[in-house]
């Protein structure tokens, strides 16, 4: 697929989500079964069909490791900074952590596996459940720290440890070093879910916005969208390149970061405290976008 065809498939899938949900066909209860379906049924049979044959060696390094929670953290603080002008705290909170916090499993696996190829969608993966790990506990924190709201840390924690994808690439990776062999009508069917993964991220990414209000703040919004789409790649590229990671690794976690916001901020975001209408505007906007920063990033990142 080349890249206006991924463009325009992105785009299209993302609006029809958005209509679907204006029309209320998708509603809040299909939506909630939709997300379902790709958080505990699509999500985690691509990332297992990712894994499951994929050498461990060629997937897992040091680089893509220290990488991964050492960009997370320094783009967190690149964002701290460039906030801590908004003097409000829900709309600081909301800017902050939609500056960083990445769409990696519904926007960012779906694309690197659908352009990049087996090889890349294995790395994605474990990019995928590394960075799970570091992005929800910073995201609560940040937001305890710039609201002042509480969180029951047990019950984040558990959420956590329990997350589908995460199991699923545990059990992938196991797989990969045993002598087993996954083939037949049984492989043709856990690859016929995985090429689902894009298509139903999309439609559940349009389908989970909500759109107030098209009144909002401008300045805050367009710095988010250069921070998110923009600064967040280009900084994984620093990283990932001074660390010295191979070729695949390095154009894997650029195109994985360049992901848009993740819906899940707008949850974490109104149970917190902060700004839940940008958050939404946050959400649809770098979303959109994306689909023309992550096609670009994809023909010219090496």
């Amino acid at each position: 697929m080349d890249v206006l065809t991924r463009l325009v498939v992105m785009i299209g899938l993302l609006a029809v989500g958005v209509a679907l949900r204006e029309v209320e066909v998708l509603d809040a209860t299909r939506v909630g079964w939709l997300n379902s379906v790709a958080f505990y049924v699509v999500l985690p049979v691509l990332v297992f069909d990712s894994t499951h044959a994929q050498p461990l060696g060629e997937i897992v390094s040091r680089e893509l490791l220290v990488g991964v929670v050492g960009m997370l953290i320094a783009m967190a603080a690149i964002a701290w900074a460039v906030h801590r002008r908004i003097d409000a705290d829900g709309p600081r909170a909301a800017a902050t952590v939609q500056s960083y916090h990445t769409n990696l499993g519904y926007i960012g696996l779906p694309v690197v596996a659908s352009a990049l190829g087996e090889r890349a969608a294995g790395i994605g993966s474990v990019v995928l459940g590394i960075g799970a790990l570091v992005q929800i506990p910073l995201t609560v924190t940040l937001l305890v720290r710039i609201t002042g709201s509480g969180t029951n840390v047990r019950e984040e924690v558990t959420r956590l440890l329990t997350n589908p994808v995460l199991i699923a690439l545990l059990v992938g990776l196991t797989v990969s070093q045993i002598p087993f062999t996954l083939a037949g009508r049984p492989a043709d069917g856990v690859a016929l879910i995985a090429e689902a993964a894009l298509p139903v991220a999309l439609l559940c990414v349009g389908g989970s916005i909500e759109l107030e209000s098209i009144d909002f703040d401008r300045s805050i919004v367009g710095t988010v969208l250069v921070l998110k789409l923009l600064v967040m790649p280009a900084v994984a590229w620093l990283v990932f390149a001074g660390l010295g990671a191979d070729p695949w690794t390095l154009r894997t976690a650029v195109v994985m970061f360049g992901a848009p916001a993740a819906v899940s901020t707008f949850v974490y975001v109104t149970e917190m405290g902060g700004d839940r209408r940008l958050a939404s505007v946050n959400v649809f906007l770098t979303t959109v976008a994306s689909a023309i920063t992550l096609s670009a990033l994809i023909a010219v990142v090496p």
